[in-house]
């Protein structure tokens, strides 16, 4: 029998954190993107920070979904890191929410309640229109259902009524400072083990109420929980860039700040948040009668939801008036990286630490594109000097010449390389995500960026076999190019390079501002000039202005260039989610 109490016990955990986090991607597949925008636009000062980061965290019920919204703005320009920190503060307030719903669910029977609402929203997920309202519904009611399956269980166990229980939490002096330390350290191991606070929340909370555990230890684990889900989101941070590394530092010294002064005011601050829900510290069981002593230990529940509400409201606002010192200081701690940004080549935005939260995901992968295509005219820009230094060595070629040539050469040859391996890690991480259960927004989005770093990688191709072009003419034993045809090379890359511009200025912002009939345009102005310099170059060589060789390498990278040009429409078709021309 005791097995079963215990696998009872260990199985509505896990339909409780399940349901958490069913609830909270129902959430953000619902209100994702709006959020995001709300996140970037109310965050003009640390008090509307500290809403925003509150509000956005109650709303989707995960503190770590805010968080990767708020360093995402960060790497993007658009939050500096002390707007940043102000938001994680209200994130903490925020995810107090869920122990207010955790002490209802655990105070009243609201298991009976959960089945119509499974009905509910099992019809609603047969109804595509309205599945997420389902998916929802479904989360909560087995939140709620694991909540009822703990109550039962803990009544079941009769704790309070145990006495090696019993015995062995009152071997441990209420009074004594290292007790409180222990538990505290207690409940930051068990949250970093299980890797859910709410989970460790919901064994205080039996505990308490059952009578088995006093008060004072119980919130000592309560305590120990935020330093435990801190631990973990530094760990997962590990891998990620600068910012991220300091935003969940900042995270970290937030909760670590207010355990440390809450430990010289512990017990008038626990007696003084007993006293606004009403439970008698000092009642016993002896004293006041089994009856009166388990309708006061019912109240233990809100104690705790009261106390972890109060403990991060008082903490936000003794912090809040020191963000700037707090900024200053994970910066001192944590100094970038001495990275040429030209050679780093590496991811910044995508991190395997939050993959909790796949909805989101999808905006770190649109950043890391933004990167690609940015790099991608970049490689463009070595193609052009390229040529350029091919163009002054007349006849002979000089030592330094040379060295700078071939230098630039393998600069270009290198950025091909990693352009596909940029492209393979994306796509991995894009093919991550979508195994999640995603919204019909958000999977088409994710064929489209799938797509972007395809024709992103094609754009690098077409800049290396340009670069291959201008390396064997320059190694080579045929003619220069004569200075017209360098002058119609330059203007075809500047056209060119126009449409590498709009497609950047494109990945960089909103879609819905971008002008396409430029693109259409420079596209149309593009096409025109190659086949006017076609013809023309036809009659330059019957009238041997220059040698067929030399026409032939001349119009490879006029017809490279054309081809560059169309791999950015691509592109831009695929980010606008439309076709922009026939052909």
């Amino acid at each position: 029998m005791s097995y079963m109490v215990i696998f009872k016990l260990l199985g509505s955990l896990a339909l409780l954190m399940f349901g958490m986090k069913s609830m909270s991607e129902a959430l953000q597949k619902m209100a994702g993107p709006q959020l995001r925008h709300i996140l970037g636009a109310m965050t003009t000062n640390r008090f509307t920070g500290v809403l925003t980061g509150m509000f956005v965290t109650a709303a989707v019920q995960s503190s770590t979904a805010t968080t990767v919204m708020t360093v995402s703005f960060v790497n993007a320009g658009l939050l500096t890191l002390a707007q940043a920190i102000s938001v994680i503060m209200g994130a903490n307030i925020g995810t107090t929410l869920t122990a207010w719903i955790m002490s209802a669910g655990m105070s009243f029977d609201i298991t009976s309640a959960v089945y119509p609402a499974f009905l509910v929203g099992i019809i609603l997920i047969y109804m595509k229109k309205h599945r997420y309202i389902g998916d929802f519904l479904f989360g909560m009611s087995f939140l709620l259902l694991g909540l009822g399956t703990l109550r039962a269980t803990g009544m079941e166990m009769h704790l309070g009524e145990n006495q090696a229980v019993l015995d062995f939490f009152s071997s441990f002096d209420p009074t004594s400072f290292s007790t409180t330390l222990m538990f505290l350290l207690l409940g930051g191991i068990l949250t970093f083990c299980v890797q859910s606070s709410a989970a460790v929340m919901a064994i205080t909370m039996i505990l308490c109420s059952s009578g088995a555990l006093p008060i004072y230890q119980g919130i000592a684990l309560v305590m120990g929980e935020n330093i435990g889900t801190t631990i973990t989101s530094n760990l997962a941070a590990l891998s990620a860039n600068t910012q991220a590394r300091r935003a969940a530092l900042s995270h970290m010294f937030f909760n670590f700040f207010g355990v440390l002064w809450m430990l010289f005011v512990f017990r008038p601050f626990v007696d003084a948040v007993c006293g606004i829900v009403g439970y008698d510290v000092t009642m016993t069981k002896e004293s006041a009668g089994v009856d009166a002593f388990v309708l006061n230990a019912g109240k233990l529940n809100f104690v705790l939801a009261t106390f972890h509400t109060c403990f991060n409201v008082v903490n936000t606002f003794i912090l809040i008036w020191f963000i700037p010192q707090i900024e200053k200081l994970v910066c001192w701690i944590i100094k970038p990286k001495k990275i040429d940004e030209e050679e780093d080549f590496r991811l910044h935005f995508i991190t395997a630490g939050f993959m909790k939260t796949p909805e989101l995901s999808v905006l770190e992968a649109q950043k890391e594109i933004q990167g690609f295509s940015d790099r991608m005219q970049r490689m463009f820009a070595m193609v052009r000097e390229l040529l350029m230094l091919s163009a002054s060595a007349t006849g002979k070629k000089k030592g330094n010449q040379e060295a700078e040539f071939n230098r630039l050469f393998t600069r270009i040859e290198k950025y091909e390389s990693i352009s596909d391996s940029l492209e393979l890690e994306i796509a991995n991480y894009l093919d991550q995500v979508s195994d999640a259960h995603l919204s019909d927004d958000t999977k088409a989005k994710i064929r489209a960026m799938l797509r972007e770093i395809s024709e992103l990688e094609s754009i690098g191709d077409s800049c290396f076999n340009m670069a291959r072009t201008i390396s064997r003419k320059y190694q080579g034993k045929e003619d220069h190019f004569n200075e017209a045809q360098y002058n119609h090379l330059h203007q075809m890359m500047e056209l060119t390079n126009n449409a590498l511009t709009l497609m950047n200025k494109l990945m960089a912002g909103r879609k819905e501002s971008f002008d396409i009939n430029r693109t259409i345009n420079t596209e149309n102005e593009i096409n025109n000039y190659r086949n006017q310099l076609k013809q023309q170059n036809i009659v330059d060589v019957n009238n041997h202005e220059y040698t067929y060789a030399v026409g032939t390498i001349y119009m490879d990278l006029v017809s490279e260039c054309e081809k560059l040009a169309d791999y950015v429409v691509n592109v831009v078709e695929a980010r606008m989610g439309q076709r922009i021309r026939e052909v």
